[in-house]
């Protein structure tokens, strides 16, 4: 079993802000993985606030939690993993089937990447637009969704470091 301990994190933060730029504020919850001196170190060095949900309330970030049951329900628990190859051939599927091709009852029954080139005018620098879409409801924080760059736009990175 592969573990996420602060440092990993730390690495696929920096491979984010490579291709999307730093956020203002990342929510997350208090893990060890997140409430380590790596991450401390990676979040003062990009100027990046850490805002914890409080112990115990996983409702404080609904998005992720929501997510990460479907993606539990839907995936992990229906799949059969043979090797980490085929975990990651089957995760990008997903992947690529959650982003290009279900429709989302929260962005108008569009998918993600319909929905994002709507919102980006098509382009995120000089690629296609997926990920540049804000996605609501994140949080009834502000925060969440802002991120700095040069449009001062927000960006969202689905799925696309961690598989």
């Amino acid at each position: 079993m592969v573990s996420l301990n602060g440092e990993k994190v730390a690495t696929a933060l920096d491979k984010v802000v490579e291709q999307r730029g730093s956020p203002l504020s990342i929510t997350v919850d208090n893990g060890t993985e997140f409430a380590s001196k790596a991450m401390e170190l990676w979040a003062y060095r990009h100027s990046v606030h850490l805002d914890f949900i409080r112990p115990g309330k996983p409702v404080e970030n609904g998005y992720i939690e929501s997510f990460n049951g479907k993606l539990r329900d839907e995936c992990l628990n229906v799949e059969v993993f043979f090797t980490l190859d085929d975990a990651c051939k089957k995760l990008q599927q997903r992947r690529r089937d959650y982003n290009h091709y279900r429709p989302h009852s929260a962005l108008a029954d569009r998918t993600p990447a319909e929905f994002a080139l709507l919102w980006s005018g098509g382009k995120d620098g000089d690629t296609p637009a997926l990920e540049n879409a804000s996605r609501f409801p994140l949080s009834h924080r502000p925060t969440t969704a802002a991120i700095r760059g040069d449009s001062n736009k927000p960006s969202t990175q689905l799925l696309e470091t961690v598989t």
